[in-house]
């Protein structure tokens, strides 16, 4: 698969859920509702997991697949959020960097 921009990827998330008549659903609180569920989903497959058994997750393919569903939900519901809020989500985390390196210097 060619690389994607943040931009063509929300394009086809807008497209995808404008052709199943749900952009109605699509405001910021539910899509800020679903995130958090999706991110829940997340947290539930390392749950019970010792450390250990956390960091090698992805060497089972059950659960490799598991996370990496998981991860595209999150991120399918925040490229999505984004755009219903104006918010540039790489500019965003960049600024959030920058602010970090300043209230966190190296020692």
């Amino acid at each position: 698969m060619s690389e994607l921009t943040v931009a063509q990827l929300q394009a086809r998330l807008e497209e995808f859920a404008a052709a199943r008549d749900w952009r109605p659903f699509h405001n910021p609180k539910n899509l800020a509702a679903a995130l958090s569920v999706e991110a829940a989903e997340l947290l539930e497959i390392f749950q019970w997991l010792t450390p250990e058994q956390a960091a090698a997750v992805m060497d089972d393919p059950d659960r490799a697949h598991r996370v990496e569903d998981e991860v595209a939900d999150v991120l399918a519901y925040l490229l999505q959020f984004c755009l219903a809020v104006g918010v540039d989500p790489l500019r965003a985390l960049s600024s959030k960097i920058d602010r970090n390196e300043l209230r966190f210097p190296r020692p």
